[in-house]
């Protein structure tokens, strides 16, 4: 599920700090918005022209990500593990990325860039948010079926539909909000993957959360293969690049790198999940 760079640093440097935070008693909703604001701070100061500013933002970027494993971790050594947990853990994800995406667009229009730079920003940072949401949604799906956890950290827009109609703005606005942006942002992944939506729904209704073994292993055999391509979607390869454009001085590579290259793995892993869900429903029908 995890790539080189998360197996063996993020992991461990993870899991070193959440037993340090796990001391001092903070809460995984914490250490959560402290890699927002040390990602936020690292875009921020993507903004100068200045490689040993950059190279501080490059390490405060690291942080954010080591904090942003760490928090998962420290959820589950203290029995944390919450709905509202996984929605402020996107949010801060998503904030940390709109602070890169408008530093460096302001960076090369008080450079005397064209205004095209926001158009090109814009289309660049509305596909990343596309490609994670699906990324996210394929990654969890596949927890579903390969893993003993059926069920867990599943969530579908018709229930978290039912749960948004069950808070008030007046009494729990706070949490009214949070549900908001996860069901906005659940409705967005089941749009990219309709057969896949399908697939988890009728799974849920045959089985009830006890996925036969047959299936668990026919999902593991045709997904298995392309979770590596998934994980060129998610966050470490989008820095790795970015760091090196930063060196180089060229960060608005850093959009078109998002724009082409990577929407156009993205078209073709959907088109691969999407297929490969057809199959699996063409299979279930009968049962």
């Amino acid at each position: 599920m995890e790539g080189v760079l998360d197996l063996y640093f993020y992991r461990r440097v993870g899991f070193w700090l959440a037993k340090f935070f796990a001391q001092l008693k903070m809460t995984p909703a914490a250490v959560t918005w402290l890699a927002g604001l040390c990602g936020i701070v690292a875009g921020h100061l993507y903004y100068y022209r200045d490689l040993r500013v950059n190279i501080v933002g490059m390490v405060l970027h690291v942080c954010a990500n080591a904090l942003d494993n760490a928090d998962g971790q420290l959820a589950r050594l203290t029995h944390r593990e919450s709905r509202e947990g996984r929605i402020i853990d996107s949010i801060a994800d998503h904030l940390v990325f709109v602070s890169i995406y408008v530093h460096l667009t302001l960076r090369y229009l008080f450079e005397g860039s064209s205004p095209a730079i926001c158009l090109l920003a814009l289309a660049a940072g509305v596909s990343h948010a596309l490609q994670g949401a699906a990324a996210d949604y394929y990654r969890s799906t596949y927890l579903y079926f390969v893993t003993t956890r059926a069920g867990t950290d599943l969530d579908s827009s018709s229930v978290l539909r039912s749960d948004y109609r069950k808070l008030t703005w007046r009494h729990t606005p706070w949490q009214k909000l949070l549900l908001a942006l996860y069901l906005n942002f659940t409705r967005q992944q089941e749009m990219l993957a309709p057969r896949l939506k399908m697939l988890r729904g009728l799974v849920g209704q045959l089985f009830h959360g006890e996925i036969p073994d047959w299936l668990r292993t026919r999902y593991r055999n045709l997904a298995r293969p392309m979770l590596k391509w998934w994980g060129l979607l998610m966050t470490n390869i989008r820095m790795l690049v970015l760091f090196a454009l930063l060196f180089i001085s060229q960060p608005v590579y850093y959009f078109w790198f998002e724009l082409i290259p990577l929407n156009l793995l993205f078209v073709y892993l959907l088109f691969r999940q999407e297929k490969m869900a057809g199959s699996l429903l063409k299979r279930l029908e009968p049962a």
